[in-house]
């Protein structure tokens, strides 16, 4: 657009700067000889949803997509979507970890003080759901941005 609100054409150089026609999702500071990691970028986009999705089925589409990445980890192994595929494993083990931690904590606290402890003690599965949403979010818009986790 033109200051005047008037659309420019798209063949129409803009101040000698001509448009590009596409948008390369390949980060700058990557090489020429880089691979194309545009339809990884699907699978990886779908494997954030999965991750986002699964509290709310019971951790199941956590699972299937931890076995779509590690069948897919192999396409994008030394590009930069590299370190979101580690991001996902990483979150999706410790958060396994931390869960099985929490629920015994909840469980046993929560029996030996007849119930009442399970007042106070909801909190730290709750805990662990918020600290995955927030990894899986963390990690979703450092994808949007075309950048790796670092």
């Amino acid at each position: 657009m033109r200051l005047d609100g008037n659309a420019v054409a798209p063949d129409k150089q803009l101040k000698g700067i001509s448009m590009p026609e596409t948008i390369d999702v390949t980060p700058s500071s990557s090489s020429e000889s880089a691979p194309d990691v545009s339809k990884s970028m699907t699978v990886t986009h779908v494997l954030y949803a999965l991750h986002a999705l699964a509290p709310f089925t019971m951790w199941l589409l956590a699972v299937v997509a931890m076995i779509v990445g590690m069948i897919k980890r192999d396409d994008i192994r030394g590009t930069w979507l590299d370190t979101h595929y580690s991001w996902l494993s990483r979150t999706f083990w410790w958060g396994i970890l931390w869960a099985i931690i929490a629920w015994t904590i909840f469980w046993v606290l929560g029996f030996l003080t007849l119930g009442i402890g399970m007042l106070v003690l909801w909190i730290l599965p709750v805990a662990v759901l918020v600290w995955y949403l927030y990894r899986v979010i963390k990690g979703w818009l450092r994808l949007n941005d075309l950048k790796p986790i670092e």
